[in-house]
């Protein structure tokens, strides 16, 4: 599992109980993340003291020293943050400073304030064949604000790194290197990186009531103890590295994504997805696909157009793989899962053209 993003540390140092299992036992076993999630504690005890005090001469030095530090910038000295990614410029008056880590601080743990278990960890992809109809139909059911309550407690935030260093620096995550470009693929790579994002989702059987008459059908009834149950969803950070071919086209992506994850405050797994599946809209042929995977919450299940894809089986360092190749042969990709993390290889290359970059990946 790669180091915990700043993010979850913060969340650990205002509510650990907000965080999922494996981020936890991450922490036990890791002194690195220990010795920064002892950091952010400090920069939350800082945050407090200066939002209940009113100082009449503010320390913008040691404010600056102690949020760079919080958000792993450049040196105190430096004037300015250095080249890793930004969302916005950071003001220095302490205050203000202290305000933006406090604004972290409490939207990380607005979905802490009751008891999770983890539902859903992803340990393997498996292929769930779909046609253009099953597309179409998946893309006319109603979105999930019209089933209940949606609280984005992390949104996304789309990064744009300089070189692989920042985007690792951004993300927590160590993106491969590519030991040999693939025939065709030159020059060097463009850097993305998306960072940690995570909504909170209630349940209200009326709305899911409304939503199945609104689309002209009947919502099934809601099991015990759905009604009112909280799911946590997490997914990210994720960081790729892009070559693009003479066409203009990405000739090799290189991707590594921090594996979904959901927790629940109290219905398990299968309840939830027996349920989603027998609502009108699911496509009968893709509900029985899923219902036959594993029900214990650890396959993610991968759609695939079947008229215009085929899927293979293979390995990666002795890891399962799913290979995906177009019908035209001209576009191909294999993703694996290790320890919660998603790695991908795809680009206009042929099946064996990915396998080759993934197994030589370092």
């Amino acid at each position: 599992m790669p180091h915990l993003t700043d993010g979850t540390l913060r969340r650990l140092a205002d509510e650990p109980d907000g965080v999922s299992r494996g981020s936890r036992e991450h922490l036990a076993a890791c002194p690195a993340c220990r010795s920064r999630a002892a950091a952010a504690r400090d920069d939350a005890r800082f945050a407090e003291t200066v939002l209940a005090a009113t100082p009449p001469t503010p320390d913008t030095d040691v404010s600056w020293r102690r949020l760079s530090h919080a958000l792993g910038s450049a040196p105190a000295s430096a004037a300015r943050p250095s080249a890793t990614p930004r969302r916005a410029a950071v003001n220095r008056r302490p205050l203000v400073a202290a305000a933006v880590v406090g604004a972290v601080l409490v939207g990380g743990s607005v979905a802490a304030a009751t008891s999770w278990f983890e539902i859903f960890r992803t340990e393997e992809v498996a292929p769930v064949e779909v046609t253009r109809a099953d597309l179409a139909g998946l893309a006319e059911m109603p979105d999930l604000e019209s089933y209940g309550d949606v609280d984005v407690v992390d949104p996304p935030e789309l990064l744009e790194p300089e070189d692989a260093t920042s985007a690792e620096r951004a993300t927590g995550l160590e993106l491969p290197r590519v030991d040999a470009l693939p025939r065709g693929v030159e020059g060097e790579p463009t850097f993305r990186a998306v960072d940690e994002a995570g909504l909170v989702f209630t349940f209200r059987e009326a709305d899911a009531r409304r939503a199945a008459a609104d689309a002209g059908g009947v919502a099934p009834p809601a099991p015990d103890g759905l009604e009112g149950s909280q799911f946590r969803v997490a997914g990210g950070p994720a960081v790729a590295a892009v070559w693009e071919s003479s066409s203009g086209l990405p000739g090799l992506v290189v991707a590594r994504a921090v594996a979904p994850t959901v927790d629940s405050t109290g219905v398990p797994f299968a309840t939830a997805r027996d349920y989603i599946l027998a609502l009108p809209g699911v496509p009968e042929d893709v509900a029985a696909q899923l219902r036959t995977l594993t029900g214990d919450g650890s396959t993610l299940p991968l759609l695939v157009p079947a008229d215009e894809a085929s899927t293979t089986s293979a390995d990666v360092g002795g890891l399962p793989a799913t290979v995906v190749t177009s019908r035209d042969r001209t576009v191909s990709g294999v993703v694996w899962v290790d320890g919660g993390t998603i790695t991908a290889v795809a680009g206009s290359l042929s099946a064996d053209e990915v396998l080759a970059v993934a197994r030589g990946l370092q």
